[in-house]
């Protein structure tokens, strides 16, 4: 499992006492955000989740899954598509 990486400059709060509607507030220390933002970019864009730790205070991390590439990523959807067909069976394997 991959360590936590809480994102910088970035503050999430919720209010109790606000409406329903209003999941959580977000303050960004521009500076300190900007920096995190270009360290971790890829392709323009830095995905990050909000989260609700144990304690029960909303943080925001560093989303860093990545999708699989390649011949592993054709492997596993042959293998999922595999799985999904349905069984073919002879007429004498059918018990009725």
């Amino acid at each position: 499992m991959n360590d936590k990486i809480f994102v910088d400059g970035l503050i999430v709060k919720r209010n109790e006492k606000a409406p329903e509607f209003v999941v959580c507030s977000l303050s960004a220390k521009v500076d300190e955000l900007v920096a995190f933002l270009q360290q971790h970019e890829s392709n323009g864009w830095v995905n990050i989740q909000v989260k609700v730790a144990k304690s029960g205070k909303y943080y925001a991390e560093l989303d860093t899954w990545k999708p699989i590439q390649g011949d592993a990523a054709k492997v596993g959807l042959a293998d999922t598509k595999k799985a999904l067909e349905p069984e073919k069976f002879a007429d004498d394997d059918i018990p009725f």
